[in-house]
Order: structure tokens, then sequence, then C-alpha cells
């Protein structure tokens, strides 16, 4: 900042303030220096009392502010347009990448750019699409879409970004597919690949990831170090980890968030002692482990019950690294004491914690307490959650487990009933199954699926059959007021019962299952699938809002710790 103070010294020193050629030559250099915002800000102020008629100045110093101070980019544009300085092709995108980034619609520089003729420019159709598509105006990214006479690579990244970043995964896809069929000139760059790795990625869905995976390959992008860290993840949330663990492998570069990557799929895989080793590994290749890297590492400690090890984990980020713990650090000790039935010494933990707790951690403690049937500290934790976060149902529906858990059915039905008067309505169980590129859904006690009358009647003889291998269900959660033939009735029409029931009914010859499940599983349909899994001699992949579950053989990948 120093030089630019100086350099404008010496302007006004000479009497060249004022002069356009100087102040365009002082422009351009503040922006060359722009290593700090603080720098472009002061241009963008010097500019705003001393403009000059040349766009391509006005928009070297927007592209400078824009991150840092959209409000400030906009006095520029706002003043561009009063003072008569012409815009290009250029200035629209740069000064739509703020609306962008704070998620904000901009009719106002469309009716602009409508009324300027720039609405046949690419560059502007492409800014347009990204911004409207930022904002969850979809409607109005695929009709510039679909009006533009000439799209290009970005064109159909924009709209695949915008579906993805919207939660629309599958659309994302079909885009990307129609890109390929209808527009062989725009060969798929590193950026469109991230997006539908990312669109891969929720949908769960393993052959379109392997797919995908191919295609990368074949078209020559490389494993470079983001679309390499995408395909970890992507394989990860897909259920195959070993996937992850070859890619990662094979990646002849990697970063911290690469590593990290890795790190929290060994984590929701409950391969703890893997992901331990892991990030002692990134330590010993010269990398410095950040946040996040820590935090996966701590979940991984929880999912495996290494207490010992979180604890030094957790005592070395700021010994060693320098990283203040922060509240999802904290949490991920609240679970991991949890988990392990340390319920007083985490409950010490988090009444002691220098940050104050937020309703998830309140929440975390709760689901420990009920996991392990100790009612007095489940309260309390209920009490701290209804002073920060009172109607949450899965608050309600845990509290309620607990009592029923241990037959305390009048305080179950309380609960209940609070739910009730407060209209507080239990999430609907979801799971969804890929099978040949098509998507099945099941929801719990729903019966819309076209098959359900032989699903169901079929998954009738499957309980039958797996409880004479010993299976017997577990229904301790289910009202008291109800027979046991009807508490078993409920507990057969889990979503993930109903999914693993259709495949096993028209997909006999697959020998993996794989199952995505929007709740936590409990412990009747745990118990479920360890029991088909060896009478039936299947892989069961189970990802839950938590983590994943393998059963194969009549066990689990978690040992019964989840």
């Amino acid at each position: 900042m120093n030089r630019v103070y100086k350099l404008h010294a010496t302007l006004i020193k000479n009497g060249q303030h004022e002069n356009p050629l100087s102040l365009r030559t002082f422009y351009l250099r503040c922006a060359e220096s722009s290593s700090t915002p603080d720098t472009a800000r002061y241009a963008a102020n010097v500019l705003l009392r001393f403009p000059i008629p040349d766009p391509f100045t006005y928009n070297t110093i927007i592209r400078h502010v824009a991150l840092h101070s959209p409000s400030l980019a906009f006095s520029l544009f706002t003043h561009m347009h009063r003072n008569g300085i012409p815009f290009d092709h250029f200035t629209f995108p740069l000064i739509l990448k703020p609306f962008v980034r704070f998620k904000r619609c901009h009719h106002h520089i469309h009716s602009l750019i409508l009324k300027l003729g720039f609405d046949s420019n690419i560059y502007v159709q492409n800014a347009l699409i990204n911004a409207y598509g930022s904002c969850g105006s979809l409607h109005i990214a695929f009709k510039l879409f679909d009006e533009m006479s000439h799209r290009d690579l970005v064109s159909w990244s924009s709209l695949i970004a915008s579906l993805v970043n919207n939660g629309l995964a599958s659309e994302a896809i079909s885009i990307f597919q129609q890109m390929q069929l209808r527009d062989s000139a725009s060969l798929p760059d590193g950026v469109v690949m991230l997006s539908v790795i990312s669109a891969v990625s929720s949908l769960g869905a393993l052959e379109l990831g392997i797919w995908v995976h191919a295609f990368i390959v074949r078209t020559g992008l490389g494993l470079t170090v983001p679309l390499g860290t995408a395909l970890i993840d992507m394989y990860s949330r897909c259920g195959s980890i070993d996937r992850s663990v070859k890619v990662f492998d094979e990646m002849p570069h990697r970063n911290v968030v690469t590593w990290t990557a890795l790190i929290n799929g060994l984590a929701v895989h409950g391969r703890s002692r893997e992901a331990l080793k892991a990030f002692y590994d990134m330590k010993g290749s010269g990398l410095k482990p950040d946040r996040v890297a820590i935090t996966g590492t701590l979940v991984a400690c929880s999912h495996g019950g290494l207490v010992d090890d979180g604890w030094r984990v957790f005592g070395s980020m700021w010994s060693e690294y320098g990283i203040e713990p922060m509240l999802e650090h904290y949490g991920c000790m609240v679970d991991l004491l949890g988990r392990a039935g340390l319920l007083l010494e985490a409950f010490k933990f988090v009444e002691e914690m220098p940050i104050k707790p937020n309703s998830v951690i309140w929440r975390t403690l709760l689901g420990a307490c009920v996991n392990h049937n100790h009612l007095v500290l489940a309260e309390k934790a209920k009490e701290r959650i209804n002073e920060l976060e009172p109607h949450h149902d899965g608050d309600y529906v845990l509290l309620s487990n607990a009592y029923g858990g241990v037959g305390n059915w009048v305080e179950k039905a309380g609960v209940r009933n609070s739910m009730r008067e407060n209209r507080i309505v239990k999430e609907p169980g979801l799971s969804v199954v890929h099978v040949d590129q098509e998507v099945h859904e099941f929801v719990s006690g729903d019966n819309s699926h076209p098959q359900w009358e032989e699903i169901t009647k079929f998954l009738v003889s499957v309980i039958d059959t797996v409880k004479v291998g010993g299976y017997t269900p577990n229904t301790s959660t289910v009202l008291h007021d109800i027979q046991e033939e009807e508490k078993e009735h409920c507990l057969g029409y889990h979503s993930e019962k109903l999914a693993v029931a259709y495949v096993l009914l028209y997909h006999r010859d697959r020998r993996t299952i794989r199952v995505i499940k929007n709740l936590r599983i409990c412990y009747d349909c745990h118990n479920f699938m360890k029991h088909v899994s060896g009478i039936f001699d299947k892989d069961i992949i189970i990802r839950d809002r938590n983590r994943f579950h393998h059963f194969n053989e009549g066990s689990c990948s978690c040992r019964d710790f989840w």
C-alpha cells in the first residue's frame, strides 16, 4: 500500500492527478500490484472520484474488487453507466460474479443487457446462466440456455453446475449426457467433470461413477489433484472405499485436501485404524494437517472407539499445529466419548468447553445417552436442547426411544403427545437403490411403489426365513399399546428392508446390494441386515445419515459400534 500511496502522491505533486493517461497507468499498476484487497479498493475509490473514459480500466478494477467488495464493484459499474463510459462484453460477466457469490438475483442488470443489445453475446449469456442458476432461478437459466444460437463448453458447464448446486443431480447427469450427443465439438474439461462427479456423489450411484471415471481416463484428462480428490470422495460416497484407495495410490500428486478425502472416506466406512494411519502418513509426507483433516481423523477415532488416539489428535491441534479447536472439533470429542459409553466424562467435557455448545453438541450427547440407556443424562441434555432449539423432531424421537428402551411407556407416550401438540412430525425413512441406471425409492409406510404388494409379500417370507436363522425383531422402540404382531409389522416396513427385499426379489443375481438411507439405521434393521447377508450370501452396503455399514457373512463393518 505504501508504494501505491507514494505513486498517487507523485501524480498529485506533479499535477497529473487528473490526466487520463497518467491515471490509467496508475490504475493499472494498482491492479498489477493488488496483492491485498486494500490496494484495489484504494484504486477503485480514486477512480470513482477521477473517472477516465476507458472500459478496460474499469473492467480491470472491477475484477479485482468484486471478490472482496461487491458493493464497491457495483458502484463502479453504475458510475460507468452514469458517466457514459461504454460497457463491453467483459463488463457484464465481471459484475455478475458478485451476485453469484451472494446468491442474489439481478433482473435489473439483465434488463440493461437486453437494452444495450448484449444478450446475444455468448460470454454474457453464459454469465447470466451461471448467475440465475446460482440464485435458484433455474427456469430462467434453462430458458436462456435453450434460446442460445450457439453454445460452448462454458454454456454446458454453467448449466450443469447450476443443477448440481441446486440439488438436482440426476438432471445434471442428463444434461451432461445431452452434451455428449448434441455438441461433440465441446469436449468436457476438468471443470465440467468436477460438477459431474459431484452429481454422482450426491446420487451415490456406483455404476454411473465407474462410467464417469472411465470417461475421464478415455478423454485423457488425467488424475489431476482436483479430479483425483473428487473421485476419491465420489467412490467413498458411492460405497466403494477400496476404489477410493486405488485412486489415491495412482495419483502422482496429492495435497492436504486429497489426504483429507481419503481419511474421511476410511472413517465413515469403519476403517478407523487405516484413517488414523493416513493422518500420520500425511504428516510424514511433509504436509501440515488443517482443521478439516483433523475433523476427519477425530470422526475416524469416534467410529472406531479409539478414545486414547482421539485425545492425542485433539491435544496435538494447538501443541503441534497451532490450530485453535473449533465447535466441530469439540463435537467430535463429545461423539467419541459418548459412543464409547463415557457419558459422565462427555457431559463434563461439554460443560467445561471454552466455546458455548450449540444444539448439535447437546443432541450428540443426547443420542449417546439414549444408546447407553442413561435416562437421567438424556433428560438433562434434552433440557439444554429445549433452550436452544426446542422443535427438532429428532430430539423427541430419541427421547421417546430412550423411554421405550427401558419400558417407561407413560413417559414415552408423553413425548409423543408433546410432538402432536407442537405439530412436530417425524421425518419419514427414505431408502434409495440404483439398479441398471434406474432409481427406486422406498418410504416407510408408503405403498406408492408399483411393485409394493409383491415386495411386501416377499419381505414377509424373508423375515420368516431369517427368524429361523436366529433373527428376533427388536420391538422395544415401538409403541407399547399395540400387539407384538403389530409392532413387528411396523418394523417390517422400514424403508431399508423394503429396498433390500426389492433387490433380492427382482435382481437375485446381484452379489452386492447398495442402499442409501436418509436417517440413521435402527437397531432392528441393523440386526436384520446381518442375518440377511449371511443366509442369502449377499454383501449389503447401507449408507445412512452418519456412516456406511458393510454387512457380510452375518457381521457388519461397524462391529456393532455405531
